[in-house]
C-alpha cells in the first residue's frame, strides 16, 4: 500500500470516529505499529491530527467554538483541579484579571476571604464573584452569546485603564509552533491586551487543549506560564523549552 493511500485511510477513519488507536489502524491498513506511528507523526507535523497516548485525535476546526453550556460539562474534574491550583497563586493585595471561561470560573469559589481586586470580562463570573465577597470591576463592551465574554472596542478601551499583578486566562488551543490561539479575533484582542498589562500571566488549560490550533493567535508561549493536568500522553518536554509548565496531579483517563 502506498503511503498516500495509508494516510488517506487514517484520515477517513479519524473523520468517522474522531479518535483512533494505533491497533485499529494496524488492523485497517495491515501495517506494523512502527509504520503507523511514523505515519501519525508525519500527519501531526502536517497539522492533520494530534497525537495522543496510544493513537491520534481529530483536530478541531479553526473557528469552532463550543458554548459555555457545552464546555462546562467537558473535563469537569480536570478543570476543577487546575482552577483550585490557580486560585492558590492569588495573594492578599493582588489586583488580578480573570478571563471569561469555564475553567477560570471555577477559580472564584476559592477566592473567598482574600483581600484582592478582580477585573473580568466574564459576564457569568459576576454573580459568583459578588457572592464570594470579591471586589470586582467588569469591562464593558459587546457580550458574546457563546462565551458570555465582553469584547470589542469598548472592552479594549476599558481594560486599558487597569494594571494587574496576575492574569488568569483560558484558551482553546496550545501548539508548540503556532502557540496560543482562540477562534474569535475580538476575544483574542482582549486576551492579548490583558496579558500585556499583567506582571505575570497564567494559562489554565486541560490536556485536550495541547496540539490544537484555532483561528486567532493571542500570545506566545514565552509570555505565559501554563497550569495543566497534562500527563505522559502529551510530550511536555518540548513545551518546557518555551514556557513554564505547572503540572497538577492528573485526573485525566485516556479514553482509549
Amino acid at each position: 500500500m502506498l503511503i498516500s493511500e495509508r494516510h488517506q485511510l487514517i484520515l477517513n477513519l479519524l473523520k468517522e470516529k474522531e479518535n483512533v488507536t494505533v491497533q485499529e489502524l494496524v488492523e485497517l491498513t495491515n501495517s506494523s505499529e512502527s509504520t503507523l506511528r511514523r505515519d501519525l507523526d508525519q500527519l501531526e507535523k502536517q497539522n492533520y491530527l494530534k497525537r495522543v497516548h496510544g493513537g491520534a485525535s481529530l483536530l478541531h476546526r479553526k473557528r469552532e467554538e463550543p458554548s459555555v453550556g457545552e464546555k462546562v460539562t467537558q473535563n469537569h474534574e480536570e478543570k476543577a483541579g487546575i482552577a483550585r491550583h490557580a486560585a492558590g497563586l492569588v495573594q492578599d493585595g493582588d489586583c488580578i484579571y480573570i478571563d471569561a471561561g469555564t475553567t477560570t470560573f471555577q477559580m472564584i469559589k476559592h477566592l473567598k476571604g482574600k483581600e484582592i481586586l478582580v477585573v473580568t470580562n466574564g459576564i457569568d463570573h459576576l454573580e459568583a464573584l459578588l457572592e464570594n465577597d470579591v471586589c470586582t470591576y467588569v469591562i464593558g463592551g459587546f457580550v458574546k452569546k457563546t462565551t458570555k465574554a465582553t469584547v470589542g472596542r469598548n472592552a479594549i478601551e476599558g481594560i486599558k485603564n487597569y494594571r494587574f499583578d496576575k492574569c488568569f486566562m483560558g484558551t482553546n488551543a496550545i501548539h508548540y509552533d503556532l502557540e496560543l490561539t482562540t477562534p474569535d479575533p475580538e476575544e483574542a484582542q482582549i486576551k492579548e491586551k490583558a496579558i500585556s498589562l499583567s506582571r505575570e500571566a497564567f494559562i489554565l488549560a486541560d490536556h485536550t487543549k495541547f496540539g490544537e490550533v484555532s483561528f486567532s493567535k493571542f500570545a506566545k508561549l514565552e509570555q505565559v506560564k501554563i497550569i495543566t493536568n497534562a500527563d505522559e500522553s502529551i510530550n511536555m518536554e518540548k513545551y518546557k523549552e518555551k514556557t513554564e509548565i505547572i503540572s497538577i496531579k492528573s485526573l485525566a483517563k485516556a479514553p482509549y
